[in-house]
């Protein structure tokens, strides 16, 4: 009749983790590979030497 579904939340909450972390993972290599991360980091730099030196 009934059944005890307490550790399905855990499990569910497990899941969307490791989907989160395969995305980020994905967009990480995407980025790599690209160039895009370097250009990102140059940006930044960049911005926070200009800021810095003022």
């Amino acid at each position: 009749m009934f059944h005890d579904d307490s550790g399905q939340a855990t499990a569910e909450y497990a899941l969307v983790i490791v989907a989160a972390a395969l995305i980020a993972l994905a967009l990480i290599v995407w980025a790599s590979s690209t160039g895009v991360l370097e250009e990102i980091f140059d940006t930044v730099a960049r911005r926070v030497l200009d800021i810095a030196g003022r």
